[in-house]
Formats: structure tokens, sequence, C-alpha cells
């Protein structure tokens, strides 16, 4: 069903309002069980990994690519047409790939059932920026992480930047959020996974120095000021990326987390078994 909207304030429209205002969009996506896929690209991995569309949102240009989709996405999947400017006012910018879809969220699983056959996994600990969140998912799916478990403070996967971001790897990385900060940790090592704590620390053991046998769980900390004392104190072991000898005279004593990430996931590749990765 092609339905023409002119109005940018038509309240057909409300799932896509001012996708820009974070506060307001966790409200809104909380609230109504969804989250909105960017792009055509996006928005195929969005329905293969199984959630439903709810409506979507294009422009002329992008009709016809996104016909078969729509048609195998549900029976009647509503799309509304808008021109470039009431897209840009319902939005709040230009959307450049020309496509949006609200998406129902589906339900997370229980941490515990998560770690079930994942051998490396990543552990975030409250990451607040949503395009730092998107491209660890991608990093992580690029050198085969298992899965990801989120602090009950890290940024939304699904908000919309994070999915950018990640190019739909989101999608494609299972992860779960705890419900305890304080002893969710012990849920993971219950499992049997070896805790190891990314920091920017040069006094602890290389993690290209660490043995790598059997279950690994890697914690990554904040933007700011890295894992907590509490996390750091519930490691099994501290383990850094050593710098540059030059580095402290440059004054650049850590990566930022992303890109410590993508270094710390690709050390995680020894050692692992092969069949036993989902990612």
């Amino acid at each position: 069903m092609v339905i023409p909207v002119e109005d940018a304030a038509d309240a057909r429209l409300a799932d896509y309002m001012r996708l820009r205002d974070v506060d307001l969009r966790r409200s809104v996506e909380s609230e109504r069980g969804l989250f909105v896929a960017e792009g055509e690209k996006v928005i195929r991995r969005a329905i293969g990994a199984g959630h439903p569309v709810r409506s979507v949102l294009t422009t002329a240009k992008w009709l016809d690519a996104l016909a078969d989709v729509v048609e195998g996405a549900a029976g009647e999947t509503t799309v509304y047409l808008v021109s470039d400017e009431v897209m840009e006012g319902v939005t709040g910018f230009p959307v450049h790939r020309g496509a949006l879809a609200a998406m129902e969220r589906t339900e997370l699983p229980s941490v515990g059932a998560l770690l079930t056959g994942a051998e490396r996994i990543l552990v975030l600990e409250d990451l607040v920026d949503h395009g730092n969140v998107g491209a660890i998912f991608r990093c992580a799916a690029a050198l085969g992480v298992g899965a990801i478990v989120l602090s009950p403070r890290c940024a939304d996967p699904l908000y919309r930047r994070a999915v950018k971001v990640s190019m739909g790897a989101v999608f494609a990385i299972p992860y779960a959020r705890m419900t305890d900060w304080h002893g969710g940790l012990a849920e993971v090592r219950a499992a049997g996974f070896r805790l190891l704590a990314l920091t920017p620390d040069q006094s602890a053991v290389p993690l290209d120095e660490v043995p790598l046998s059997g279950r690994v769980a890697l914690m990554l900390g904040s933007e700011g000021d890295g894992l907590s004392s509490h996390w750091l104190r519930e490691a099994d072991q501290p383990v850094c990326i050593p710098m540059s000898p030059r580095a402290m005279d440059l004054g650049v004593d850590s990566l930022n987390v992303v890109a410590a990430a993508a270094v710390a996931c690709h050390g995680l590749l020894r050692n692992q078994v092969p069949n036993r990765v989902t990612g």
C-alpha cells in the first residue's frame, strides 16, 4: 500500500519524527517497541534478521529499489511516499539514503542463553556513544566474535546511528543486556569464560602474550574513563595493547575505544574453535 503524504506534520509519520533527538527517540522507540533502519541495505538486513516491518518512509527515487523488500516483508506493508523536503521536515536532516523503515523490536535473549555456544565474546561497560557501539559491532562481526554482552547503561545498538555505523552488523552479532551491573560479570564467569579487562595501563600483560585457550570474554570500558574500578577488580586479568615507545612523547597514551576494540578483536582470533564462532 503506497500512500502519498505531503505534510511533514502528518500523524501517520510519527514513528520517524526528529531522528536526531536522542532523548525523544529513546522515549518513542521504547514506548512503541520499534527502531528505525536507514537505507536499502540496512533495511534488508533488518528484515533478514527477523524484524517485522511497521512501515516504510521513502521518496519516489527509491520506491522501485525497495519493491521486492516491501512485498516480501509482509502481506500489506504500508509505504509512505514523500518528497525530499517532507522527508527532511519529518526526520530533521537530509536523508541521503532515501529510505527509512520503522521496524518492530524482537525480544532479546537472556545473558545466560546468549552465552551458550559462544567461544569469544565482548562485554561492554557503559559505552554511551551510539556510533562507537555500532562500530564495535562491525569489528566484532568482521573478526569472528561470537556474541556481545552490554551493561545496563550501554547505548542501544538498534538506535539509528548505531545501526548505520555498523552497516547492519548489529543484526549479525547476537547480544544481550545485563540487568545487574554490580553482579553481572559473575554470570559470565559461571558460564566458563575467562574475563580479560582491556586497560591502557602499560604495566598490564600485553594481550598478544596472554594464552587464549578456552572461552574468553574481553571487557571494554566507557569512552572517557574506561572500565570502572569495580569491573577491573572483578576481572581475571588486566590486559593491554602495547603502545609505541614514542607514543608518550607524542602525547598519545591510548587508542580510542573503537580502535582498541578492532585491535583486540583481531587478537582474539588466536586459538579459536572455528565451528563455535557465530560472527
